[in-house]
């Protein structure tokens, strides 16, 4: 038996339910292809679910090319195994249109819509549902138990079995601290060694490239990770030996961003599939770009806050960060010092002392008091269940006292910025902390810059902490001032010192008031590993950010996304000698922007609608 549904097939399908085999008979192999709604005109796509000698397993088709080959779908409960002998009971369809807000990533209005199809299932171990959703942009399933009953998850059977032949972008997995600040491995999948990965995992296949992912991850479940088996198919791997919950429960969603590489880099599936927001009144949380100076002069004292409440002030940015080695006897003058210069304080703690609800209760309502207006929270080091309850927590006394949050030594986000918008980025990465400089300390590989905006900041907000002159770095002048734009964080902390960004008046220019929330993102050319160029929109404005790996070059930047009219161009990249140089010319719709660039080079362009003879974006 075969089914095809999608959206326009809701009413017409209805219920189906599947026929039993005749006694003696060997089960019939059933299975359903799944559609998303709008998507005749257009590559999209396809989930093909079968259900074979009482076995479930996905498969995931784009066009020709096949995504995903069979992968197993179940689980097994302390109650027994759902992974085998199953038998599919109910089917049910129906169509999901959602539109939301957030108040950061790659833009701030998003609309989703999806075929749902919930799979009724009962096994050996009791009776469970496995819904699917199809979208333009990718699948994705989750299980649920419909019980008020404890339910207790001790494996998923859940599978990714990439074709070999496919290349891959993977992050080791360190258990230890689950901080996910390894580095990419760039490898044909079938060479990969076989073990544990962290989320998002890139591959390219074909014609496609596909992205696996986690969404909506809450305090009754832990996070997953992938684990590469020596039979080259991605295990999912719980993050603790039971998942433990009071019904009904539902897992995370398992997902995949599948399409061309633009599809994939702009993609919101993350948060379509996570829960709506927690926080009615989000008018106090405010995005915004951070000086911070522990990266080259410390946390010092209240001279030193001072000093860079200036830089903040000076460059238009909304925030300064005072990181650890604070002391409350002078934080309270700084915060009154900062407001009168219309800048906000952070500052960082220690995890630990948000344990409990009275340390949250005590500490938030000092902070608060303070005029504090976010918390870099640091050394969170897990993703068991027992710490996404803990998030669940902190995050909801934060909303309390409107503090925004910034998670470091923390996991990646896994669509939590839509549920708890008063995150404003994570960590999650091996940031500009690893070019600070030191005696002996290499530059991280252009290829690390060039992977990220196609596997870490696709799950999330990223706290690099970029544009750091002084630092140990592949990149360019140019290249490193294009991070700005390049890497999306709700909080953009700016890590280099006063004198370097003096010393540089040309990114000066750019980095005063530069947007860190934007209305629309667009990948007009990418490689990963090797050329990333996007164009982000704020408002009436758009800014492209470009960066290559290897020789010195020409960048080109098609601009057909530019509204029609006549517009300016300040171009910001590398000079002749080796510094920033700062170049206007008018262009529209139809003009391709074609910059040289120096090795691991990049630049990086503002355009605005700007009367004749304006010669810069006010």
């Amino acid at each position: 038996m075969r089914k095809r549904v999608g959206t326009a097939a809701v009413l017409a399908v209805g219920v189906a339910l599947v026929g039993l085999p005749a006694a003696g008979q060997p089960a019939p192999v059933t299975s359903w292809t799944l559609t998303a709604p709008g998507t005749s005109f257009a590559p999209a796509p396809e989930a093909h679910i079968a259900l074979d000698q009482g076995k479930l397993t996905l498969s995931v088709t784009r066009g020709a090319t096949t995504v995903l080959e069979p992968s197993a779908l179940g689980v097994e409960t302390e109650n027994g195994d759902l992974t085998r002998g199953l038998k599919v009971t109910g089917f049910s369809q129906r169509p999901v249109h959602d539109e939301y807000t957030t108040t950061t990533g790659k833009r701030l209005r998003h609309t989703y819509d999806a075929a749902e199809t919930t799979l009724n299932v009962k096994g050996p171990g009791g009776a469970f549902d496995v819904v699917f959703r199809v979208s333009r942009d990718g699948v994705a399933y989750r299980y649920v138990f419909d019980t008020p009953k404890w339910v207790t998850v001790v494996r998923e059977a859940s599978e990714y079995a990439v074709p070999q032949t496919a290349d891959s972008f993977l992050l080791p997995f360190d258990n230890g601290r689950s901080d996910y600040e390894s580095i990419h491995v760039h490898k044909p999948v079938a060479q990969q060694d076989p073990v544990e990965y962290g989320y998002p995992a890139l591959f390219h296949v074909g014609d496609t490239w596909l992205s696996v992912l986690e969404s909506d991850l809450n305090g009754s479940y832990a996070g997953s990770r992938l684990t590469l088996t020596p039979q080259h198919r991605f295990q999912l791997t719980l993050g603790d030996p039971a998942e433990v919950a009071k019904g009904p429960l539902s897992t995370p969603w398992r997902a995949m961003i599948v399409g061309d590489l633009a599809t994939v880099t702009q993609s919101d599936l993350s948060t379509d599939l996570a829960s709506p927001s927690k926080i009615a009144d989000t008018s106090w949380i405010k995005p915004g770009a951070g000086a911070w100076s522990w990266w080259s002069e410390g946390t010092g004292d209240l001279a030193l806050q001072e000093k860079y409440v200036d830089l903040a002030a000076k460059e238009g940015w909304a925030y300064n960060l005072v990181d650890s080695g604070w002391n409350a006897a002078w934080v309270p003058d700084l915060v009154a010092y900062a407001k009168q210069r219309n800048v906000g304080i952070w500052l960082w703690a220690d995890a630990k002392i948000t344990d409990t609800d009275s340390e949250r209760e005590k500490n938030f309502k000092q902070y608060a008091d303070w005029g504090v207006v976010g918390l870099k929270i640091d050394f969170v080091e897990s993703e068991r269940q027992d710490r996404t309850r803990w998030y669940d927590a902190v995050l909801a006394a934060a909303a309390k006292y409107h503090l925004m949050v910034n998670f470091h030594g923390a996991p990646i986000p896994r669509g939590i910025q839509r549920t708890w918008p008063n995150v404003m980025s994570v960590e999650a990465v091996r940031g500009a902390e690893g070019t600070k400089p030191k005696p002996g300390r290499e530059p991280f590989s252009i290829d690390h810059y060039l992977t990220l905006p196609f596997t870490r900041n696709l799950s999330g907000s990223m706290d690099f902490t970029p544009v750091t002159f002084t630092g140990v770095r592949p990149t360019s002048d140019g290249g490193e001032l294009a991070l700005s734009v390049l890497f999306e964080s709700g909080v953009q902390h700016f890590a280099d010192s006063v004198a370097s960004y003096d010393a540089h008046p040309a990114a000066e220019r750019l980095l005063k008031g530069i947007p860190t929330a934007w209305d629309d993102t667009l990948l007009l050319a990418g490689d990963p590993g090797k050329l990333a160029v996007l164009a982000r929109r704020s408002g009436a404005q758009w800014y492209v950010g470009a960066l290559a790996a290897g020789p010195a070059t020409r960048l080109d930047a098609p601009l057909g996304f530019l509204p029609p009219g006549d517009w300016l161009a300040e171009v910001y990249g590398d000079g002749a000698d080796g510094k920033l140089q700062v170049t206007t010319q008018r262009v529209t719709s139809g003009s391709t922007l074609t910059v040289p660039v120096a090795a691991n080079g990049g630049f990086t362009a503002r355009l605005c609608q700007a009367p004749p003879g304006a010669q810069a974006c006010s």
